[in-house]
């Protein structure tokens, strides 16, 4: 039983705001489509209301059909029977949700917040159903006499968790406050995203004369004429706050005071004193999220999200953190020296700022290492790219690639698609890729689908899988050239499409890892991005098709580290906000989210020149829901991938097929079966080691 919620800024790609059609797609047994794939071109958005109206209403009645059953509760008529509910729903918010992010409308948004509440109180009616919680409990409480194999066990388990978790044991008046604290959390973190979503879209800077961009790539330079033109803006040249705009600005161009322009406007996302200012709204999540918790017996948030995951406490979250924060804040002191001497060789004497961090490293890059990014791009077009990721895939677990973009049906017509075929031949999934920006996609990047891996009966359903990124789009005269950290970005996102191919589960309520394991599939397929053995495959000149020459590897593998002060430290301010606004016991009523995260940070002596990755107010990951008290999961998974990826280069090969199999038996295919730690252990034959972190990070002296 999949719990859809609008926590993000879910939209629509495509469908009218008319009358419904006829026949609406999700209330017909088949689509009739390819693989089952949704018919997008015939879907419009009262298809979707109609759909989530009628699926919630089909559960409700599922739900009563278990708790009117006269037999004795069982696993097959209880916790089978939960688990396979709301089909239709699954149905409807399976395509709704992935693809909405990447097409935002009036519409969409609209319908977001009509059905925002019904969903917090739909949700809430199952959860805090005494009659239903009741039988549950009874399978859970006599489970030994059914049998139950290890999957079935945890589906028991986890579905016993997740009633006491969502109020189950509560009394009738503090049920009554939790229903009215999900559903105000529900539409804060709606709203949050929605404003979100704009800023970055929304918010642009205008630049009038064309030697004000001097530095910038001419790739960059027409792509911002094009956005002023389309702006209605003709002649001047725009940025907005998706990466693929404002960055190459804060990398490359000479305007410092264009710059800073950019600078401020991205880190201020949410904090302009707007209609769309989510400090407010950050604070009201921060405090209704600690009455939710101590609600339910914890004494901060935190501790009630970290509860099922790895770390389980906040000191072991803040224990890792800090084991890497006072190396990182020595590294990034010394990279400020060298931002310095670049700032020196301009003949000035003033001290940087974090608009002069992205530039001047930048060039005390190139300085160290003589490599030239742009020069690099050269090597790396976005469709070669992907047969790079298409060649480590088949290297390490024999699957192979047919696409299949003209078959499929289309949300997106810069998407493409393909199937995913095993080694032993059978279609194992569904591939989409939907790598370039536009109106109304949110900013960043995610893997997403439009169907998880299922059973019918005994036959597997393949999961269709969706991989959405903010990639650099092609020019005038150039092709889709990107940059590494955009080609890091494409194998970690491909990562997590990997897992989602490969998961083998019986049931829905086993499908799903916990939240700081689950970047670790993502995080260890970086590894082999810039591996010269696969940089040979894919990294092809886009204009005499020369593979990169090995002595630019040699640069790119010896420049790896270099900056790694400014990224770790801007990671781990932003976990550490997270973390500190989420254990908080008590929550000022006057509390200034932003003052807060600065005097934290500042106690803890992060250089001047450096924001966290992502300020209060345009922090996603924590305030629309997803990474709530979960934002150190990239760095507690990067323990484990780190180490993982030793387990490869240990044997001398890192195509090593037996661990290469290990890690797909292990990691990839049990879903949630087993716990992450379980599950590592079982893979590596111990627990991780923070070294090898350290290491990749040139942190550990």
């Amino acid at each position: 039983m999949k719990k859809f919620l609008f926590v993000t800024a879910f939209t629509l790609a495509m469908g009218g705001t008319g009358m419904a059609q006829n026949v609406n797609p999700f209330l017909q047994e088949k689509y009739g489509t390819p693989y089952e794939i949704a018919p997008f071109e015939k879907i419009s958005i009262d298809n979707y209301r109609e759909a989530f109206l009628k699926g919630m209403e089909e559960q409700k009645q599922e739900i009563n059909a278990i708790v009117r059953n006269r037999a004795m509760p069982d696993f097959e008529n209880t916790i089978v029977a939960l688990d396979r509910s709301g089909e239709l729903l699954t149905k409807a918010g399976n395509t709704f949700g992935p693809i909405s992010n990447s097409n935002s409308t009036e519409e969409t948004r609209a319908l977001e917040k009509e059905l925002s509440p019904l969903f917090s109180a739909h949700y809430d009616d199952i959860y805090l159903n005494p009659l239903l919680f009741a039988k549950v409990k009874e399978v859970y409480d006599n489970q030994k006499k059914y049998g139950l194999d290890k999957e079935q066990t945890k589906l028991l388990e986890n579905i016993y968790k997740r009633f006491v978790r969502g109020g189950a044991g509560l009394n009738d008046e503090q049920k009554a406050e939790l229903r009215k604290l999900n559903a105000e959390l529900s539409m804060l973190e709606l709203t949050f995203e929605q404003n979100l979503l704009h800023e970055t879209n929304n918010t642009f800077v205008v630049v009038d004369k064309l030697e004000e961009l001097k530095g910038l790539p001419e790739a960059n330079i027409a792509a911002a004429a094009k956005m002023a033109e389309e702006n209605g803006q003709k002649g001047k040249w725009m940025f907005n706050m998706q990466r693929p705009s404002c960055n190459p600005v804060l990398q490359y161009a000479e305007n410092r005071d264009l710059r800073r322009r950019v600078y401020e406007a991205y880190y201020n996302r949410g904090n302009q004193n707007n209609a769309y200012d989510n400090k407010e709204i950050s604070r009201k999540l921060v405090t209704l999220r600690l009455q939710k918790a101590k609600l339910m017996g914890y004494e901060d948030y935190a501790s009630l999200a970290l509860d099922t995951r790895m770390a389980k406490t906040p000191e072991n979250v803040y224990n890792l953190l800090n084991q890497v924060w006072t190396p990182a804040v020595e590294k990034a002191k010394e990279e400020l020296e060298d931002i310095r001497a670049e700032i020196k060789k301009d003949g000035y004497s003033f001290e940087p700022e974090g608009w002069d961090y992205m530039y001047y490293l930048d060039r005390a890059k190139q300085a160290k290492y003589a490599i030239d990014e742009d020069q690099v791009s050269e090597y790396l077009e976005i469709n070669n790219v992907l047969k790079g990721i298409f060649y480590v895939a088949n290297k390490l677990y024999g699957l192979t690639f047919k696409e299949c973009t003209d078959q499929f049906p289309v949300y997106e017509k810069s998407a493409q698609s393909w199937e995913v075929i095993d080694k032993d031949g059978k279609v194992l999934a569904l591939f989409y890729s939907d790598y370039y920006p536009r109106a109304g996609k949110r900013a960043g990047a995610w893997c997403t689908g439009f169907r998880e891996q299922t059973y019918n009966g005994n036959e597997r359903v393949a999961p269709v899988v969706v991989n959405v990124c903010n990639m650099t789009v092609a020019s005038k005269d150039k092709p889709a050239l990107q940059n590494i950290d955009n080609v890091t970005t494409m194998f970690h996102e491909f990562g997590h499409a990997l897992h989602s191919f490969m998961c083998d589960v019986h049931y829905e309520g086993v499908a799903n890892v916990e939240r700081d394991f689950v970047e670790l599939p993502s995080q260890i397929n970086e590894h082999w991005a810039f591996e010269p053995e696969v940089l040979k495959v894919y990294a092809k000149h886009y204009k005499t098709g020369e593979v990169i020459p090995m002595e630019l590897v040699k640069k790119i593998e010896e420049s790896a580290k270099y900056g790694q002060g400014f990224a770790t430290v801007e990671y781990l301010a932003a976990s550490l906000t997270d973390m500190d606004l989420h254990v908080l016991k008590e929550v000022p009523a006057n509390l200034n989210v932003m003052e807060f995260e600065s005097e934290k940070l500042k106690e803890r002596g992060i250089p001047s020149q450096i924001y966290p990755r992502y300020r209060v107010t345009n922090f996603s990951h924590t305030m629309g829901g997803g990474y709530t008290a979960g934002y150190y999961s990239y760095m507690w998974a990067e323990v484990l991938d780190a180490d993982a990826f030793q387990a490869f280069k240990e044997t001398g090969d890192i195509f090593n097929q037996e661990v290469a199999d290990k890690f797909r038996t292990y990691i990839l295919t049990p879903g949630g079966i087993d716990d992450g730690m379980t599950m590592y252990k079982n893979f590596r034959g111990r627990e991780p080691q923070i070294n090898a972190l350290l290491k990749n990070r040139g942190l550990l002296k």
